[in-house]
Formats: structure tokens, C-alpha cells, sequence
């Protein structure tokens, strides 16, 4: 990305804000219905904690060779040790 590419999204952004709403084709989103509405849930992501891990080369390249989702299948192997870690220690309180 350069500076000619944060340019053109200010003023598409611009663009987009000129346009009046009777322009909107709506014609490929469903209505919402009352159904829709009463089985809603918000959902927010838990907050996340930006850490920096060091891995070994070779440990970096197999997690990412499983997927996109990579750092999340860290994040559960780590999640599936603590688990084991703490069911062995009969004493401990989660």
C-alpha cells in the first residue's frame, strides 16, 4: 500500500458519503423480520492480548502449513496443554 492508496479511500469514502440513500439497491438483502430479531445475540469477541512469541522456523511453518487460521490453532493447542496441566494438579483452583 502507498499514499496514493490512503488518498483514494478518503475520497471514496467522500463519495460515499454524498450519495443520498434512494440510490441504495436493496433488492439482494432480505427483509428483517421479527423472528430474525427476537433470535439475534450480539456477540463481541473476547479481548485479545498482542504478545510477541518467539517460535522456532520450523514450528512458525507447520502451524502455518494447517491453514489461514494458524494462530488460532496455537492458540488452542496452548489452551488443550493449560487444560492438561491443570487437570493433573488435583490441588489447583481454575
Amino acid at each position: 500500500m502507498n499514499k496514493n492508496d490512503l488518498n483514494n479511500t478518503s475520497r471514496n469514502w467522500a463519495a460515499l458519503e454524498s450519495r443520498s440513500e434512494e440510490n441504495i439497491d436493496y433488492s439482494d438483502i432480505p427483509p428483517l423480520t421479527d423472528e430474525f430479531s427476537e433470535r439475534a445475540t450480539l456477540r463481541i469477541p473476547a479481548d485479545r492480548a498482542h504478545n510477541l512469541v518467539q517460535l522456532d522456523p520450523d514450528v512458525k511453518q507447520w502451524f502455518q502449513s494447517q491453514g489461514e487460521q494458524y494462530k488460532t490453532l496455537i492458540n488452542n493447542v496452548l489452551r488443550q496443554y493449560i487444560a492438561k496441566k491443570l487437570s493433573e494438579c488435583p490441588n489447583h483452583e481454575a
